[in-house]
Parts: C-alpha cells; sequence; structure tokens
C-alpha cells in the first residue's frame, strides 16, 4: 500500500468527524432565517481549506449567500483543475419524518445521516480529505487547484455566474471537477458526462376576492381549486407526453454513441423501482425508464395547495389555488423559451371566472460534455484504481445550474464524478450517505489529482 493510500485509511473516522462538524450547520440556503448560517458554514469551509495548506483563501460576499474561493498553485507545469462544489442544503421538512435530527449527524449501519451527507457536504469533503493526504504525504498537490463553494446551488445558483464572469482570468483552468452526483451502485462507479437542465415554475389562480360559503357560492362561481386541477391535468396526455406546443421541438437527437453509451449502463430498473417505492413503473410512451430519467425532458408537479387543509371541515370555496411545476430540459431547450411557451399553455388552458399568473421561480440550461476527452479518461483511470469494476459513463436526469456557466465562460471539459446512490433521501427525510462511498470517493479524488497531473 503507497503512502498516500496508507494516510486515507488510517485516517477514515476522523474525516468522518470533520464533515459532521460542517453537517451541523444548518445551511439552508432557501429560508432568510438561515442567513447567518450559511455565512457561518462559508467561513467554517474556508478555515479548514486554510488548514490544509491552500495558499490562498478567501470568503466573498454575493448578494445572496457568500462564495468561498481557494487556490493552491504550486505545480509548476502541470494542469489546473477548477473545483466546484456547494455548501448549501436543501429545508429538511418535514421534521416528523425524521428519524433523528437533520442537523445532528449520526452513522447508522455504516450510513452518515443529516441534511446535506450526501448533497454537496459529503462529497465537498472527500475533495477536502485528498487534499488534506497529499499535503501530508508529498507536502504539496501534483496538480494545480482553484475551489469554488457556492452558498446557492439549491436555489439556483443566481449570483454565483456574476462571481464566475467577474473573476473569468484568475479562475483560469484546464479541467473543471464537481462532486455532485451518483455512481450506480455501492460498487459501480460511473461518470456523467450529460445533465438535464430545470425550469422552475410557480402557477398562481385567483378566483373571488375573499374564501366564500360553499354552501351559498358553490355552483356560481369558478373555484380556483378545481380551475388549476383542470389545468395541471391538461399539461400531458394519456400517454404522458407533454401537451406545451413546441415543447419538443428542440430536443436533441440521440446518437449512436449515446445509444451505446445508454446500453452499456448496467441499470437495475427493478431495484431503482423499489427505492422509490411506486407500486410501478409509468412514463412517456415509446421510452425506456433509464431514457425518461436521463435523455427525456420532464413536467412534474412539485406541489399545490388551496383552501382548508386543516382538522375537520371548514366548508369554504377558496379564493386561491397554487401549484409549483419543475421541468427537466435536454439538449438543446433553452429554458427562456420553455417558459414562455408554458406560460402561454397555462393561461389558454385555464377556465373562464378565474385570473392566472406564471411565476418563473429558477432555471438552468442542460449540460453534456464530450465523454471521450483525455481529462476524463484520467477519470476513468482513477476510478479503476479505487474500485473493483471499471466506470460508466452515464448521463444523469438531475440539474447542476452552474455546469451551463461554466460552458458559457470557460468552455472547457468538466468531470463529473459523484459517489451518491439511488436509496440516498436526497432532498428527502433521512438524506443519507454511505461511508462507503465517501470513503472510496475520498480515494478516486486523491487519485484523480495523481492522474490529471499525467496529462501534461
Amino acid at each position: 500500500m503507497d503512502a498516500l493510500t496508507q494516510y486515507l485509511e488510517q485516517n477514515r473516522e476522523r474525516f468522518v468527524e470533520d464533515l459532521k462538524a460542517a453537517l451541523r450547520i444548518p445551511s439552508v440556503s432557501a429560508k432568510a432565517e438561515h442567513k447567518a448560517d450559511c455565512a457561518r458554514c462559508a467561513q467554517h469551509i474556508a478555515d479548514h481549506l486554510r488548514a490544509l495548506g491552500m495558499t490562498r483563501v478567501e470568503v466573498v460576499p454575493t448578494a445572496g449567500h457568500p462564495v468561498v474561493y481557494g487556490e493552491w498553485l504550486g505545480a509548476k507545469g502541470k494542469p489546473t483543475a477548477l473545483l466546484y462544489g456547494h455548501y448549501d442544503v436543501q429545508p429538511p421538512e418535514p421534521l416528523e419524518l425524521w428519524t433523528t435530527q437533520p442537523f445532528e449527524p449520526v452513522v447508522r449501519d455504516g450510513k452518515l445521516y443529516a441534511r446535506g451527507a450526501v448533497d454537496d457536504k459529503g462529497q465537498v469533503y472527500m475533495h477536502l480529505k485528498a487534499i488534506e493526504a497529499h499535503m501530508k504525504v508529498n507536502r504539496g498537490l501534483p496538480i494545480n487547484l482553484k475551489v469554488v463553494i457556492e452558498g446557492e446551488e439549491e436555489v439556483g445558483s443566481d449570483n454565483l455566474a456574476k462571481f464566475l464572469r467577474d473573476r473569468r482570468k484568475e479562475l483560469d483552468a484546464d479541467v473543471i471537477l464537481v462532486s455532485d452526483t451518483a455512481m450506480l451502485g455501492p460498487d459501480q462507479p460511473a461518470l456523467t458526462y450529460a445533465l438535464r437542465g430545470i425550469c422552475y415554475t410557480q402557477i398562481e389562480v385567483t378566483g373571488p376576492s375573499k374564501d366564500l360559503h360553499s354552501g351559498h357560492f358553490g355552483g356560481a362561481v369558478m373555484d380556483p381549486a378545481n380551475a388549476l386541477c383542470t389545468i395541471v391535468a391538461a399539461l400531458k396526455d394519456g400517454d404522458g407526453h407533454i401537451t406545451v406546443p413546441g415543447f419538443y421541438d428542440r430536443v436533441r437527437t440521440l446518437s449512436a454513441a449515446d445509444k451505446q453509451a445508454l446500453h452499456d449502463v448496467p441499470f437495475d430498473e427493478q431495484g431503482f423501482l423499489a427505492e422509490s417505492g411506486s407500486p410501478g413503473p409509468w412514463g412517456e410512451k415509446g421510452w425506456s425508464t433509464l431514457e425518461r430519467i436521463s435523455v427525456r425532458p420532464t413536467l412534474d408537479v412539485n406541489g399545490m395547495w388551496s383552501g382548508y387543509t386543516g382538522e375537520g371541515s371548514k366548508t369554504i370555496l377558496p379564493s386561491f389555488a397554487a401549484a409549483k411545476v419543475s421541468m427537466r430540459l435536454v439538449p438543446d431547450q433553452d429554458p427562456a423559451a420553455v417558459f414562455r411557451a408554458f406560460e402561454a399553455h397555462v393561461k389558454r388552458l385555464a377556465p373562464p371566472g378565474v385570473t392566472v399568473k406564471v411565476i418563473d421561480l429558477h432555471s438552468a440550461p442542460p449540460f453534456i460534455t464530450s465523454p471521450d476527452h483525455p481529462m476524463l479518461e484520467a477519470a476513468r483511470r482513477a476510478l479503476t484504481r479505487a474500485w473493483s469494476k471499471p466506470a460508466v459513463m452515464m448521463r444523469e436526469g438531475g440539474s447542476i445550474p452552474v455546469m451551463a456557466t461554466f460552458q458559457e465562460t470557460h468552455g472547457l471539459p468538466s468531470i463529473l464524478m459523484g459517489f451518491g446512490l439511488d436509496d440516498d433521501q436526497v432532498h428527502s427525510p433521512n438524506e443519507k450517505f454511505s461511508l462507503t462511498s465517501f470513503h472510496g470517493g475520498t480515494k478516486s479524488v486523491a487519485y484523480l489529482y495523481e492522474e490529471l497531473a499525467r496529462t501534461h
């Protein structure tokens, strides 16, 4: 066992304790009440980067939550990697569904439970611990490294683009590194070369100026809740096709290489569905489950509310109803164009007797990079060293808003090397990160830095 691997093995328990310290900070970017917590988490990570030996570290204010920047540029003649991650987390609600408190990390059965355990603090800390190992064993990194850890990924990364553009020259690099994606199984590493984009909206339906007695007014005026249901039901047809005019016009046709990459993915459909808890598959007619979650666009209702929902009965006709609707987009769909078409379609679907407002809450374009680039070959070699199975190339259904921004500002190859699992409860109660994934990911990242050094 080489010295680097030995250091990683000997310090596994302490690495977990260091991660727990970050997980205890409730850095929920979506809630104003946690603004100070987000600032505290940014400072915590910045202090950790300094302790690791990064030669320059900043906490950079933005119009929202701060960005953490760090760098170490002591590997003369070697490639420079720009590492991206985020310290903000999703809201933990509903709290009653957590087995343990979301911001009191607990290890059970070899898994670390906490909000942010896998998305994305745990995956950020894989890189921090890989940096530590190289610094302790080799007194430096094999590559030059620039680190950008933001605090607004879970709310659309609204202020990160300005940071990236303002600092474009000093953020110059040879490759982008991101660990915020998944692997296909406990011992099946993967490299993600495409992500879906997103268009996240809110539909608001208003009828009468106030809640009305359903006996006095029911049947005489339009119920906004009924109107909303009418609209939502018409957004897809019986075959699961999205009815927004022009929605599919710019969907990129799959190449032969894309089809082969899909064919090569060892996808366990039964296991995937079992993790969902759903009684069976459903989706767009004519496409497989794997295709539906990776290469096809979607439209889903994320939440609906209206009227009285408390205990017992209250016979009202509500004045207002709303729904949050997200669309996952694929290359080459444009979120702005999709929103315009969606807004017009929703208003056409609205029955008389109500007014409808459609809000664009946040959006991000889809992302795709070349799976054959030498930098990705280096990542394949690193994963082969760390795991018993070779990595597969995959397209993931989620969105990382900054990836399209990186393509615009940097135009670089991107390595998306993540270690989450389908059952990690991302964005849900009881989020977890398998310690096998955490330690295997840390080893993979440490090896990745070495393999990238060999590309020059």
